[in-house]
């Protein structure tokens, strides 16, 4: 909610969600300002799922969403008003590939719209976390260094924020909830038996600057 905010939608946009997931945030977008909203997972059951949620909230006319490559975008040229992404780009490596696709799907004076987990300078993250169970599969970089990236592919800053403190809030909350019995619905359904330990290392790298969190709003040059 605070990146959309941020982004400021009018309604009319037509929207790339880069690592839709369960598609939460997509359907969000699509129902509270009314704009469509497509969505690409690399992971064919995340899709199938996002379909399905899609369909029981009545949403179809407005998000739809299919399998592929965040590297490889199964799309055109110029295609959208905005590219949106949030928490996708952990287990991406080569990340000035991916801006680099996402510039590419924007039209010129496009926004793109990122939530990420960055870097921080505490020291490597303890494992597991939500997006890696070990670090051969996370790859993580600096505000500073990612912020670089994203000019460098093509970019300009219209808005950074650092989102640390709240996510901090949000964590310890987590842990705190992850000691009695898991509810019937929940991320753990998706994280497999060690949710627990994930939400226990997700407060502890925030806490000691180990991991940050940023919401931004970049806009396509050229």
């Amino acid at each position: 909610m605070r990146l959309a905010e941020l982004v400021g939608f009018t309604g009319t946009e037509r929207v790339l969600d880069v690592g839709s997931g369960l598609g939460g945030p997509s359907r969000y977008l699509a129902w509270h300002y009314g704009c469509h909203v497509s969505g690409v997972d690399l992971t064919a059951e995340f899709v199938r799922v996002a379909e399905m949620l899609t369909r029981l909230t009545g949403l179809v006319d407005k998000a739809d969403y299919r399998q592929g490559n965040a590297l490889v975008l199964p799309f055109e040229d110029m295609s959208f008003d905005i590219v949106w992404s949030q928490n996708a780009a952990m287990n991406i490596a080569d990340r000035d590939r991916l801006y680099r696709e996402m510039r590419r799907v924007l039209k010129p004076g496009g926004k793109l719209a990122l939530q990420e987990v960055a870097a921080g300078p505490g020291g490597p993250p303890h494992y597991p976390v939500q997006w890696a169970r070990e670090p051969g599969i996370s790859f993580l970089y600096p505000q500073e260094a990612t912020r670089a990236m994203l000019e460098a592919a093509g970019f300009r800053v219209a808005a950074w924020q650092d989102t640390t403190e709240p996510a901090l809030q949000s964590a310890t909350a987590r842990a705190r909830n992850a000691l009695g019995p898991p509810p019937a619905l929940g991320t753990h359904l998706l994280l497999g038996d060690d949710w627990r330990a994930m939400f226990r290392n997700s407060g502890r790298n925030l806490e000691e600057r180990r991991t940050e969190l940023f919401n931004a709003v970049l806009e396509r040059i050229g």
